[in-house]
């Protein structure tokens, strides 16, 4: 059994697509975290949620749960401005030379 369920997952996400991404990217930041514990690094974020579950996606589907993380999309970049700019920097490094 799945605890929290996933009728209650599903309501913080757009789709089960998104609920299945965002929480395998979170498990994969948890199981990072734990490992790089000893190392003395400190640069992963610790689980957000206290948990008595010891696996990585547990952990992830508590913190949606409790609104501790959440989906968020990226802007899309402008069409026309993203592809042209590294053509001019080159046309002008050419002119230079």
């Amino acid at each position: 059994m799945v605890n929290p369920g996933i009728e209650e997952l599903l309501g913080r996400v757009e789709s089960k697509f998104g609920l299945v991404t965002l929480g395998a990217r979170r498990a994969r930041h948890i199981n990072a975290y734990f490992n790089q514990l000893g190392e003395g690094l400190g640069h992963m974020v610790p689980p957000q949620v206290s948990s008595v579950s010891r696996k990585p996606l547990s952990i992830a589907f508590e913190e949606i749960a409790a609104d501790k993380i959440a989906w968020a999309e990226l802007p899309e970049p402008v069409d026309g401005d993203a592809e042209d700019a590294p053509a001019e920097d080159t046309a002008a490094a050419a002119d230079t030379n």
